[in-house]
């Protein structure tokens, strides 16, 4: 009789349980979005598409050996600008800052919460080898503009002065002023948006809201959810570069002991892979979660509105799969180099491997080194840090700046969900921690999976009616300024 009792208090206990579940669930519905002007904007398409291939032309490719660069390049780009966007150069001073760094001042009625709004228009190098059309030369065939930089971030950076240039010819001034701060070298790590960043300590300017690449208008990218979305990136993993070393006395691979420097290595890479850092649910992802887990099918609203009570399942799942959705989660950790001897027939006396560490915002470059020596647990191999960033401090939502840019984002891609996320790759944005807790990344496309791989790969393009609408993007958030 008591377990019967028993049995049927745990059976109504599991059945509330289930109730509430659900009803959270049904609960967790779509919030309204705030789009600030629903105004029509006209952009000169022409006129832009014309710009970009000026742009795409100019081999601006960038290499961590400068003496691969080719200066010219890079002054012919420069040059093309007074002709490209003449109404911005006659309103707005620029400044050479290290040379490439570029930094135009557009004169606003009050000038305490300025706003920058940033690109690059380097590139990364080429093996035309792979590519169905040449890389520089801007053809265009059946609605598309090939080339180098059409995508990561030449398309930004014609958005950004056309969208300038289209509003000063028509006599707008922003109510604060506006700063467009270009950079020649963000491939490489360069310094150029780092002297725009000490410009603005020295002089006193705090910006009201950074806006850099980052995220875009993506299709199937968060589970349940098809319509397109707007993903504005808050904030940006770390990173290291971090080196594996085992040395030994080298020898004959005839007679090799128990454990070779290889075979060392192969055990620490195992350890790592076998043993992912902890998952952490930060501000970026949180958010995401909440706002594109509304809009998913019912399943996923139920894992999304009870998320404390499944976020095991999510956590099994990216380390069992990694991929997207586990980068969001957690310091990701990819083998990308290794050395060993030069001969087959020879143990190294000293054999390498190099892992790239994508940090997760709770995670500092210190504690991931403490957690790779606890995990490695082993003193024969030898740990070098790299370059290296911690990852950047997570900007506000729901504040007067976030809404400039989605409600911009909501107005152009009429339709898309527009959300917070965490970006898992690295920009110039990253340098203004200092100085503005408002950094928005988003780079202003609707991109394909295609597109998404093509960049920094073979065969990048853009499709032409995506180039005003960068345009269009740029207008409406600087009317906004």
């Amino acid at each position: 009789m008591v377990g019967w009792i028993i049995g049927l208090g745990l059976a109504a206990a599991f059945l509330i349980f289930v109730a509430v579940i659900l009803i959270r669930a049904i609960r967790f519905k779509p919030k309204e979005q705030k789009i600030l002007s629903r105004e029509e904007i006209t952009v000169d398409a022409d006129a832009a598409i014309k710009a970009l291939r000026e742009l795409v032309k100019c081999k601006t490719v960038s290499y961590y050996d400068h003496s691969l660069e080719d200066d010219a390049e890079f002054e012919k780009l420069i040059s093309l600008i007074p002709s490209l966007y003449p109404e911005v150069v006659r309103v707005c001073p620029m400044q050479r800052l290290d040379g490439r760094a570029l930094l135009f001042r557009w004169e606003g009625k009050a000038h305490d919460a300025p706003s920058v709004m940033m690109a690059h228009y380097d590139v990364v190098p080429v093996d035309e080898s792979g590519w169905e059309k040449p890389a520089f030369e801007a053809i265009i065939e059946d609605g598309v503009l090939w080339g180098r930089g059409t995508l990561d971030t030449k398309v930004t950076f014609n958005g950004i002065l056309s969208a300038a240039n289209e509003l000063i010819s028509r006599g707008f001034v922003p109510e604060q002023d506006v700063y467009l701060a270009f950079s020649g070298g963000e491939e490489v790590n360069g310094e150029g948006a780092v002297n725009i960043v000490n410009y603005f300590k020295d002089n006193g300017i705090t910006p009201a809201l950074v806006l850099d690449e980052g995220g875009a208008v993506v299709e199937g990218v968060f589970p349940g959810v098809k319509t397109p979305c707007g993903l504005i990136g808050i904030a940006e993993k770390g990173m290291m570069n971090l080196t594996f070393e085992v040395q030994s006395n080298g020898g004959h691979a005839s007679a090799p002991a128990p454990h070779t420097p290889v075979g060392v290595l192969s055990k620490a890479c195992c350890a790592m892979e076998s043993n992912p850092f902890k998952m952490h649910v930060t501000t970026p992802a949180a958010a995401m979660f909440d706002t594109l887990g509304r809009h998913s099918t019912f399943l996923y609203r139920v894992i999304f509105a009870n998320f404390g009570i499944f976020k095991g399942v999510l956590d099994l799942l990216g380390k069992k799969q990694g991929g997207e959705m586990n980068a969001l989660l957690r310091t990701t950790v990819a083998f990308t180099q290794a050395s060993g001897s030069a001969a087959p027939n020879v143990i190294p006396p000293s054999a390498t491997m190099t892992a790239n560490f994508r940090l997760n915002p709770e995670d500092s470059i210190d504690d991931a080194l403490k957690y790779v020596e606890k995990t490695v647990n082993d003193p024969s191999v030898k740990l070098s840090l790299g370059s290296s960033m911690e990852p950047s401090p997570v900007s506000e939502i729901g504040c007067p700046a976030w809404d400039k840019v989605a409600s911009a984002v909501a107005g152009t891609w009429e339709g898309c969900i527009v959300s917070p996320y965490l970006m898992v790759q690295c920009s110039d944005s990253r340098h203004y921690r200092d100085i503005s807790n408002h950094v928005y990344k988003f780079s202003a496309m609707a991109l394909t999976k295609e597109e998404r791989g093509s960049i920094h790969g073979h065969n990048e393009k853009i499709r032409l009616e995506a180039i005003p609408k960068a345009v269009e993007f740029f207008i409406r958030v600087m009317k906004q300024c």
